[in-house]
């Protein structure tokens, strides 16, 4: 296999686990007769970020990127290669993402089997797409964007610190850790509005799946929002790639 096959497969098995975790604690808080139903907020985020951590250490070989706001945004920030010495180019950048949408959607058709008798014992249709996929707590598609961006940012400009730091000797120990932290400190401070996608793949592949799955009463996939899922996080992505010039200079 070559080096961009490598990061392609490493990209839809680090992106799978990630939501199969990811949507499996969702379904966990939010679906009927779960051992953790109504566990709250909280648990949700804890569980998107040990997704996360779990996603990134199976993703080794692609520079475990999950994200096409993370590919977007080192694209903007001038990187020369992705995992495995692999170049960015539009191939790449292509690749790395379609691996990702791929990637998301295995992980939430595996985590709706696991829940399965859940999901046709769950009465509230908008429980069973809150699953799958974002939804505002209060829709106003500008300022849900304007969220999406300031989360994304957050997370893309300091996921770039981390690798710079990193390349000075400071976090190579701590490996996929901070990453996870950093996802649960955005969901804690800033999830509330949107539910925080921070993340195209996580949301419109998962979506996606909503729409094929035969999941019983499901009702709509509100394709009606799920634009700003996938605008806002590109932007705040892109936001960061280009703040990290000037804002995180290379150590030499």
């Amino acid at each position: 296999m070559d080096n961009l096959g490598l990061v392609i497969l490493a990209e839809i098995v680090g992106t799978a686990m990630l939501i199969t975790l990811g949507c499996g604690v969702v379904a966990n808080v939010a679906l009927a007769k779960t051992k953790g139903a109504g566990g709250g907020f909280l648990l949700v985020n804890f569980g998107w970020g040990l997704g996360v951590f779990s996603g990134v250490t199976v993703s080794y070989a692609s520079g475990a990127h999950l994200n096409p706001a993370v590919t977007l945004g080192l694209l903007a920030s001038g990187a020369e290669e992705f995992g495995s010495g692999v170049p960015v180019n539009i191939t790449s950048v292509l690749a790395y993402i379609g691996a990702q949408l791929l990637g998301a959607f295995i992980g939430a058709v595996v985590a709706w089997l696991a829940y399965k008798q859940h999901f046709d014992d769950e009465p509230e249709a908008a429980n069973k797409l809150g699953v799958f996929s974002t939804g505002p707590a209060i829709r106003s598609y500008g300022w849900n964007v304007v969220t999406e961006v300031i989360g994304t940012f957050v997370l893309v400009f300091v996921v770039i610190g981390f690798g710079r730091a990193d390349a000075g000797g400071g976090l190579a120990a701590l490996g996929a850790l901070p990453v996870a932290l950093l996802v649960v400190a955005i969901g804690a401070s800033l999830g509330g509005p949107t539910g925080y996608a921070i993340n195209p793949a996580r949301d419109l592949g998962p979506r996606i799946a909503h729409a094929l799955l035969p999941i019983k009463g499901k009702g709509s996939s509100d394709w009606a929002y799920s634009w700003v899922p996938i605008v806002g996080p590109i932007i705040g992505g892109v936001l960061a790639g280009l703040a990290s010039g000037p804002l995180l200079p290379l150590l030499t």
